[in-house]
């Protein structure tokens, strides 16, 4: 089997690994420009963060991010997965090198001389001996060596979960004490399907950046595969997004890839309808008409140069019932006092 040289290989990891520019990371919508603004109230703080959100919305970039806008962005940024953790915490703490996997110029560093950003992802996989142990850290703000040597960690804590943790301490799966002590300021990464208005912009930043890393000449997509992208509702989010566009640079076939957008829909109701217990026939004939009245709205607003106003005529429904359709479907874009930037922005989106 080829192999990549190690250069070349190393350069391909650090470019997929790059941070994507802000404008692109928050989009247009109004729920990602007022997570914007909280996080940079929230990121000069030292209180701990927990970031809530789907699988695959990007919790590990809003993290990144964070650790860039705080004052310890001249230390690490420590990720770890909860999962992966061993429960006997102070031994990893021990080694550095196996807890810090984001800073390769860090890997040789003493961890209590480090200071940063600590990342726990899924915080709600961790065991009840991990977890007992973090409590007993963010409580003492130290650890105890192997050596019986106490130091401090001087690492700022940013947690992510996929799941409600209020919900498992109810259960019993997750301390109340540490929920309460990670929960100071709790952000939400809206899935994208609430701001399906950026998918062609992150698409496209895609298919440039794949096709660059693997020597690709893939088009960028057309008007039909972005209308088939918005049409999508995207269960797995910006990763799953990020995939399907690896495989259009890699087979460059856009007719291939809007097959596999309406077969991944279908498969969704199929999958909900083989889910045991109660079928809600109501929800389901609720989510089927508002894809329908998605893919309806966007062609009209394709049609009008994405003048809601023009389109709300066209539809025979108020305006304001227009911008909340648009809300509901997450094709709205931020509240802005240029209304024809915002239609420029959305026609040229719409017309690449």
């Amino acid at each position: 089997m080829n192999t990549l040289p190690h250069d070349a290989a190393a350069q391909i990891h650090r470019q997929m690994n790059q941070l994507p520019p802000d404008s692109l990371v928050f989009g247009r919508t109004a729920q990602m420009q007022a997570l914007r603004t909280r996080m940079e109230r929230a990121a000069a703080s030292d209180m701990p963060i927990l970031l809530e959100g789907e699988s695959g919305t990007g919790k590990d970039i809003v993290a990144r991010i964070l650790h860039r806008q705080s004052p310890w962005a001249s230390g690490v940024f420590v990720k770890a997965r909860c999962s992966s953790i061993p429960d006997s915490f102070d031994a990893l703490l021990e080694s550095p090198s196996d807890l810090i996997n984001a800073d390769l110029h860090a890997t040789e560093q003493r961890l209590e001389s480090c200071y940063g950003t600590l990342f726990l992802d899924e915080i709600s996989e961790s065991s009840a001996a991990l977890q007992t142990k973090l409590l007993r850290l963010l409580q003492e703000g130290q650890f105890c060596r192997i050596n019986l040597k106490r130091c401090k960690l001087n690492l700022r804590l940013v947690c992510a979960t996929n799941c409600g943790l209020e919900e498992a301490a109810e259960r019993g799966k997750f301390r109340k004490d540490l929920l309460y002590r990670i929960n100071v300021i709790s952000m939400r990464i809206p899935p994208l399907r609430e701001r399906i208005v950026d998918v062609p912009e992150l698409a496209k930043y895609f298919v440039d950046l794949l096709s660059t890393v693997h020597n690709g000449e893939a088009q960028r997509p057309s008007r039909r595969l972005l209308q088939s992208l918005l049409s999508y509702s995207w269960p797995g989010n910006i990763r799953e997004l990020e995939n399907l566009m690896k495989r259009y640079v890699l087979f460059n076939c856009e007719e291939w890839v809007c097959e596999e957008l309406v077969s991944g829909a279908r498969e969704t109701i199929a999958q909900e309808l083989s889910q045991p217990g109660a079928v809600s026939l109501k929800e389901i004939t609720k989510k089927a008409v508002r894809e329908l009245e998605r893919d309806a709205i966007l062609k009209v607003l394709q049609a009008n140069q994405w003048n809601r106003r023009r389109a709300a005529c066209v539809l025979n429904i108020s305006y304001r019932a227009l911008l909340y359709k648009l809300k509901e479907t997450g094709m709205a874009v931020a509240p802005t006092s240029n209304d024809s930037l915002v239609t420029r922005r959305a026609a040229s989106t719409a017309s690449v």
